[in-house]
C-alpha cells in the first residue's frame, strides 16, 4: 500500500511539474554560439536572457512566464535548419534569430512551415524578406544590405575620391551580396574597382591577396564579410607595408574587429545602424549589462528589442497565435531599446538609420 501511495504521490508531483511547465511560453534565440562568429552569438544570448528576465520580473507575457531555448547554428546553413527543426519540436512560438543571412534564410523555411514567428536581430540580406506571402512570419529589426551597401559606397566616393579601390568578399550569402550592392553603386557613379576578389571564410593567410593589391596600388578596400577575415586582411596588409583603408558592413561592428586588426584598425570603417547604446531610453538597460561586466555592443540590444516586440505584439492581441502576432506586427509602432519601430508589408523596418563608424582609440565612433 505504501508503494502504491508513493507511486500516486510521485505521479501527482509529475503532473503538477508538467502542468507548471506547460504554462510557460517557449521562445528561442538562435545564432552562432560557437565558431568564428561566437562573439555575436554571445551578444544574441545575453540580449535574449536579459529581455526574458526583465519581462518575467514584470509578470511575463499574458500572465505566463517565458522560457528561453538557445540554438547554436555556428553560421552554418545545414546546422541552422537542424536547429530550426529542434526548436519547432520544442513548441517554440517565436525565434529571435538568426545572425548570418546564410543561416536565417534556410531556417526561415522551417519556421514558415511550422507557423513560428521569426524576428532576426542581424540578418541583412534582402532575400530574407523578399519571398512573398509564404514568409509573412519573417521580420528583422536591422536594415538591409541594399541600403548599407549604398551608404558604404557613397562614403568611399566621398572620403576616398580619386583613390584606387578594390572590392573583396568572403563568398558568403551576406558578404558577397553586400559587396555586390556596393559595387553596383560605385560602378553606377562611374567608379570602377581595380580588383574584385573572393576569399574563403576561415582563411588565415591573405598574403597572395595582399600581393595582388600591392601590385594594383590599392588604397581603399570595400569588404563584404565578417569581422575575423576583415581584421586579418587589415592587419596583414599593414604588416606587408600596404597602407589601405578598409570599409565594411555591420558584421565588423564589434570589439573583436579592433583586437584582430590591431594597429590597422584605425583605418577601418563600418556601416551600422545608429548605436542603441547611445539611446536615452536604453541607458538603464545598458547600465545593467555593464554591471554584469558586459558591454552591450553590436546586436545585444537588437536581440533585446526583438523580444520586446514579440511581447508587445502578444499583449496587444492577447494571443500568441501566429496570425494574431503577424497582424500586430504589421500595424503597430513598438517601443523598444532601439527606439520606436514599425514594419512594412515585407517585414523590414520602416526607418533604417545606417551610419558610418571609424574605429578609434579602442571603440567605434561616428565618422559621418
Amino acid at each position: 500500500m505504501r508503494k502504491t501511495l508513493f507511486g500516486l504521490l510521485a505521479a501527482t508531483g509529475l503532473a503538477f511539474a508538467t502542468s507548471a511547465s506547460a504554462q510557460d511560453i517557449v521562445i528561442a534565440v538562435a545564432g552562432p554560439m560557437t565558431g568564428s562568429n561566437a562573439t555575436v552569438g554571445e551578444q544574441f544570448r545575453r540580449g535574449a536572457e536579459m529581455a526574458v528576465a526583465d519581462l518575467n520580473a514584470q509578470g511575463g507575457v499574458l500572465g505566463r512566464k517565458l522560457r528561453l531555448e538557445i540554438g547554436d547554428d555556428a553560421c552554418d546553413p545545414k546546422q541552422a535548419v537542424a536547429v530550426a527543426n529542434q526548436l519547432a519540436s520544442k513548441k517554440v512560438v517565436f525565434v529571435a534569430g538568426h545572425y548570418c543571412s546564410g543561416s536565417s534564410i534556410p531556417a526561415s523555411e522551417v519556421y514558415a512551415e511550422e507557423g513560428i514567428l521569426q524576428i532576426s536581430p542581424g540578418s541583412t540580406n534582402p532575400v530574407l524578406t523578399e519571398r512573398g506571402a509564404k514568409f509573412k512570419n519573417v521580420f528583422r529589426v536591422c536594415g538591409r544590405d541594399d541600403q548599407q551597401g549604398v551608404i558604404g559606397a557613397d562614403f568611399v566616393m566621398e572620403k576616398f575620391k580619386g583613390k584606387v579601390v578594390a572590392i573583396v568578399h568572403d563568398k558568403s550569402q551576406y558578404g558577397k551580396g553586400l559587396a555586390d550592392f556596393a559595387k553596383a553603386r560605385l560602378n553606377d557613379k562611374g567608379v570602377k574597382e581595380v580588383m574584385y576578389e573572393g576569399v574563403n571564410v576561415g582563411d588565415k593567410d591573405f598574403s597572395a591577396l595582399i600581393s595582388r593589391m600591392k601590385q594594383a596600388k590599392v588604397e581603399a578596400v570595400y569588404f563584404g564579410g565578417y569581422h575575423t577575415e576583415a581584421g586579418l586582411i587589415a592587419r596583414q596588409a599593414k604588416d606587408q607595408s600596404l597602407n589601405i583603408a578598409l570599409i565594411g558592413g555591420d558584421a565588423l561592428f564589434n570589439n573583436e574587429f579592433g583586437a584582430i586588426a590591431g594597429p590597422a584598425s584605425d583605418t577601418g570603417y563600418v556601416t551600422f545602424d545608429a548605436d542603441p547604446r547611445q539611446n536615452p531610453i536604453a541607458q538603464q538597460i545598458v547600465a545593467k549589462f555593464k554591471a554584469q561586466g558586459h558591454d552591450p555592443e553590436g546586436y545585444t540590444l537588437y536581440t533585446y528589442a526583438a523580444i520586446q516586440i514579440f511581447a508587445q505584439a502578444a499583449a496587444q492581441k492577447k494571443s500568441i497565435k501566429l496570425n494574431d502576432l503577424i497582424a500586430a506586427m504589421q500595424s503597430t509602432k513598438f517601443s523598444t531599446m532601439l527606439g520606436e519601430i514599425s514594419f512594412d508589408a515585407k517585414g523590414d523596418v520602416t526607418s533604417p538609420a545606417y551610419r558610418v563608424y571609424n574605429w578609434k582609440g579602442g571603440k567605434f565612433e561616428y565618422a559621418m
